[in-house]
């Protein structure tokens, strides 16, 4: 008997399964359902929009920043629908219905499933993703633009300009980035006026013995450095060129061991001291370049990681850079604000770029895997384009079919 020939349903195109293929590999429906009931935001009855369905719009919407929300729903629905149901008729709802279906679901179940699922995935033969027997974490924060609404203003707040205020309002983030996959993992949010340091003190204990993390001269501090140490993780920070750091003892890479305190009191009575290696470095010839360069580290072995290897390395630092201007620029788009309406779907949309964004890079390291290629090599852009246009036929094709 002849087999039927598969194919899509009438109306319907292989880019409509695109996003949920790629979404719904990295976050499996158990995820979405283990996060809703957590949350107490399981549908308690049927709805055109049940709960999980939202969650996985709320991430496409980020991989569409210029579509609307209906569009965006009309794209993911047919993938939904043969992913967790395939007889069940889930109609695609208006603006108005999706708005409320993402206020009814709100933030928690977003925010509980990033945490519960993203974090580094870099494996061993992961190229540029290690230093010796450790795995290179980067520390730093950024903002996002929100929609310019009265409610966001009011819950996150405008920075200042040199005629009154900036355009939009601002949220503020840290987060921890794994350098080899740049994958943002362990973030914390709030509004524009938080100190980074205050929420790096929250997104520092994600921290792990074997990682080494890299953070700029904006970051050590006595409080957060010891909160980092005390993960068991390796710190190479970069300090303030006028930072104290008596020579306790010069070691043979040009080094030395120095403490550093809490306060002056502490200081001049040499009471609490962490002892750290300093590492002071120029870079010859280098137009702009500053004087000094001066990190601390809690590596105090040059044997296992000497200082001239350690300044060079410190400079993938900027990996969470581009990192964050993958997220700012070519996933949400560099003009684009995020298009929420009020703090809590703005929490919602936030989350929701962030695990966009770790779709992408968890795609891409899976190719760089299968290529032995470094993942850095290989275009986020690109990547992200691929991910809205094209897939293999045989993730396209529902199993119904």
């Amino acid at each position: 008997m002849a087999r039927t020939v598969a194919s899509l349903p009438a109306g319907s195109r292989i880019t409509d399964y695109i996003s949920l293929g790629v979404i719904a590999k990295f976050f499996p429906v158990e995820k979405v359902r283990e996060a809703l009931a957590q949350t107490n935001r399981a549908s308690g009855r049927e709805r055109d929009l049940p709960a999980h369905v939202v969650v996985y719009c709320v991430i496409g919407l980020a991989l569409y920043m210029r579509s609307s929300h209906r569009e965006v729903l009309r794209c993911l629905l047919e993938g939904v629908q043969w992913l967790l149901d395939p007889s069940a008729a889930v109609k695609v709802a208006g603006k108005s219905g999706i708005s409320q279906a993402r206020s009814r679901l709100g933030p928690e179940p977003l925010k509980r499933l990033y945490a519960a699922v993203v974090a580094p995935i870099a494996e061993r033969r992961t190229k540029g993703a290690w230093y010796r027997e450790w795995r290179l974490i980067s520390l730093d924060g950024s903002t996002l633009d929100t929609a310019d609404t009265v409610e966001n203003e009011k819950a996150y707040g405008r920075p200042g300009a040199s005629r009154g205020s900036s355009d939009f309002p601002k949220l503020r983030f840290v987060a921890l980035l794994e350098n080899g996959t740049h994958v943002l993992w362990a973030a914390r949010m709030s509004k524009y006026a938080t100190d980074e340091i205050a929420l790096a003190q929250d997104v520092v204990p994600a921290l792990r013995k074997g990682m080494l993390c890299l953070a700029d001269r904006f970051f050590p501090g006595y409080k957060l450095w010891q909160t980092a140490v005390g993960t068991g993780a390796d710190m190479l920070w970069r300090t303030r060129q006028n930072a104290r750091l008596d020579v306790d003892e010069r070691l043979a890479d040009g080094s030395y061991l120095s403490r550093i305190y809490y306060s002056t009191s502490d200081r001049r009575n040499r009471r609490n001291g962490i002892v750290v290696r300093a590492i002071d470095y120029w870079l010859k010839g280098l137009k702009g370049a500053e004087s000094i360069y001066r990190l601390i580290t809690t590596i105090l072995d040059p044997k296992l990681a000497p200082a001239q290897e350690l300044a060079a390395l410190y400079h993938e630092r900027w990996e969470i850079e581009t990192a964050l201007d993958e997220l700012k620029t070519h996933l949400r788009g560099a003009p684009i604000v995020l298009r929420s309406k009020t703090p809590e779907l703005v929490e919602q949309e936030f989350w929701g770029l962030l695990m966009a964004h770790f779709a992408i890079r968890g795609l891409m390291h899976e190719a760089a895997l299968k290529a032995d290629e470094d993942p850095d090599r290989l275009s986020f852009l690109h990547s992200v384009r691929v991910v809205q246009r094209r897939m293999a036929r045989s993730v396209a094709i529902p199993p119904s079919a």
